[in-house]
């Protein structure tokens, strides 16, 4: 006689359950018809309040009540392209380097222990055209940390042998950026398309960064951190009273002073036909390719359709440019395009890492699809879609926690955009037409001007680039120079 097994028995239970539940399923479901997608979820903008303080900043306040964290960010509007001199690049970022390493109560080891023990940290940076220095911490440690931020924001002593230690890094950090293809690459595409003359044509050098004394380091603190510039933004559990209440105390000492730049620009350099710029690169494996030229501001009323167009071009992974050159081809890992939206004329490009002996063929095809995108290859109902779907589909990762909803807000007021921005995205988004594609991929990518700058082995690819007819090839040293004796062939434009 057999013994009654209880596993057995539970086994052979759960075996005829789940055989009832696959055939249940296999009556129900047809696998001979593709799902219909679900609606798309409803986009939940969270909502805030403005206001100024007394000393002139912007407050913004979001209230989001679901985790007790609150994200404490201060934009400065303007950056080192507004507040750097020429012969100091570098200056902006070693200062903002520098606020960590000491205040007058505190050094820098002290600093980072009351930040570690706060759990919580306390960053900033300057860019091109705006700065900041923030953090995110608990409800209950907002107010000390805050008043960390604004010791080391008003107080720091920069301690000479921290600027001497933080320098010696910067240095070798350029040094180790002339051996990397894809830095020296976007650096002399930004040369050749704004010269440095232009603020985007500019960048810190081992002259600049040696040039710069504490003095100097002092004296930007003083000029650029100001409140009259600031738009601060708070996201998370709090109260717009309660954080604005406790911001006036945490800066108290941070008085009146500063106004916002213009964002005067000087004039563009005329354009050039268009043109092939070769920096060699011995032995590189891959030719780094960048393809472009200024493209408008931010402000352009083209925004949306430029968007649109540049997702079906090269802003996706089913991207034109990206399924033909990687997945067709295989003739890279990936490649892309952007514009690069700024208060000026930001820089439209293309491009990408290419296989050393496929960048010729690569390039053909980066052509083909410029110029497909101009019109010789329409663009279908199906690729309008999609870059719609993608883009307002995209909008609510913008929102996806404090600090996102922070960066995201502190966006409109940095780029003078409308408080209904988001909850009208998907409108603006959806009325770009076919034929406004057509006109800004006309306008905005003209081939007959386009700069192609190229890092890679010269003596394995020259001759097949010389060979597509493309454009002249033009000799350029890795800081962007031309190379004495390199020359310039002759070839006609495709």
């Amino acid at each position: 006689m057999k013994r009654y097994n209880p596993i057995l028995a539970l086994f052979a239970a759960l075996v005829i359950s789940l055989t009832s539940v696959v055939s249940l399923a296999q009556q129900t479901l047809d696998r001979t018809m593709v799902p219909a997608p679900g609606a798309n979820p409803v986009l939940k903008v969270p909502t805030w309040t403005k206001t100024q303080l007394s000393n002139g900043a912007t407050l913004i306040v979001s209230e989001r009540h679901n985790l007790p964290l609150l994200t404490f960010s201060m934009t400065f509007v303007g950056g080192a392209n507004q507040f750097e001199p020429v012969n100091k690049r570098g200056v902006a970022s070693l200062t903002a380097s520098m606020l960590s390493e000491g205040t007058t109560t505190k050094t820098g080891d002290q600093l980072s222990e009351a930040l570690q023990l706060l759990g919580t940290n306390v960053g900033g940076n300057v860019g091109g055209e705006d700065g900041s220095i923030g953090f995110v911490s608990t409800s209950k440690n907002f107010e000390p940390t805050l008043a960390l931020l604004a010791d080391m924001m008003l107080n720091s002593t920069f301690p000479a042998e921290a600027l001497e230690r933080l320098r010696g890094r910067t240095l070798v950090s350029l040094t180790t950026a002339r051996d990397q293809p894809t830095v020296v690459g976007a650096q002399v595409f930004a040369k050749v398309l704004y010269s440095d003359a232009h603020p985007y044509g500019q960048r810190a050098t081992e002259a600049s960064i040696k040039a710069i004394t504490r003095d100097d380091i002092v004296a930007f603190q003083k000029a650029y951190y100001q409140p009259g510039r600031a738009i601060i933004t708070v996201v998370g559990d709090t109260t717009a009273l309660k954080a604005k209440a406790a911001i006036e105390k945490g800066l108290a000492a941070w008085t009146k002073g500063g106004d916002k730049p213009s964002f005067s620009y000087p004039k563009l350099p005329e354009l050039q036909p268009a043109k092939i710029y070769l920096i060699d690169k011995p032995g590189a494996a891959q030719s780094v390719v960048n393809i472009g030229l200024p493209g408008p501001p931010r402000n352009t009323p083209d925004y949306f359709a430029l968007q649109v167009l540049n997702t079906i071009l090269g802003g996706q992974f089913q991207s034109r440019l990206n399924a033909n050159i990687r997945e067709q081809k295989g003739y890279s890992y990936g490649v892309r395009s952007n514009f690069a939206f700024g208060k000026g004329p930001g820089p439209f490009s293309a491009g990408g890492s290419i296989v050393s002996d496929k960048t010729d063929l690569a390039l053909i095809e980066f052509m083909k699809e410029l110029r497909g995108i101009g019109g010789e290859r329409p663009i279908t109902d199906e690729e309008l879609k999609t870059a719609k779907d993608s883009l307002i589909q995209g909008l609510p990762a913008r929102f996806a926690s404090v600090s996102a909803v922070g960066s995201s807000i502190t966006a409109l007021a940095i780029q003078n955009l409308p408080d209904d921005y988001y909850q009208t995205y998907a409108k603006n988004v959806s009325a770009v037409t076919r034929e406004d594609l057509l006109r800004v991929a006309k306008q905005y990518i003209d081939m007959g001007h386009l700069a192609i700058v190229i890092v890679g082995d010269r003596s394995k690819i020259e001759p097949t680039l010389k060979a597509t007819n493309i454009a002249p090839i033009t000799y350029l040293d890795i800081d962007g120079n031309p190379v004495s004796g390199g020359g310039t062939t002759s070839s006609s434009n495709q």
